[in-house]
């Protein structure tokens, strides 16, 4: 009986640590992107945040490279302007704080979180999100 508790306990920790990881990783690339377009404000100057699908990795102006936790996979759809090669796409932010727009969507497991960037604002918001 208690090694049958031991191992439910253990597989609700595997999928608790799972749901950390994904919410947290969406947060910290949602922090990026807020963080790139604040630049583009202050500034006064385009900026970008790419991303790069085939390592899983971003980098906002002036920060270190984030790549994010194994296993987890995302897509990305951006303007065609903002993708130089189809490894990488990127967000541009303009000074009055608008942007090209588009989606990121973090994969991880069964989880999924969207990220959605609003071309006309700017506003960059995250979802829970039940499919694709």
């Amino acid at each position: 009986m208690l090694a049958v508790l031991a191992g439910t306990v253990a597989f609700n920790m595997s999928g608790s640590l799972k749901a950390t990881k994904i919410r947290a990783a969406s947060k910290d690339l949602v922090a990026a992107l807020r963080y790139t377009r604040s630049q583009a404000v202050m500034k006064h100057e385009e900026q970008r945040l790419m991303i790069n699908v085939t390592d899983k990795s971003y980098i906002a102006p002036g920060k270190p490279r984030v790549v994010l936790p194994e296993g987890m996979e995302l897509k990305v759809f951006a303007a065609e302007s903002e993708i130089p090669s189809e490894d990488t796409a990127g967000f541009r932010f303009f000074s009055d704080g608008s942007s090209t727009g588009g989606r990121v969507t973090l994969i991880y497991d069964e989880r999924f979180w969207r990220i959605n960037v609003a071309w006309l604002t700017g506003e960059i918001r995250l979802f829970k999100d039940t499919e694709i």
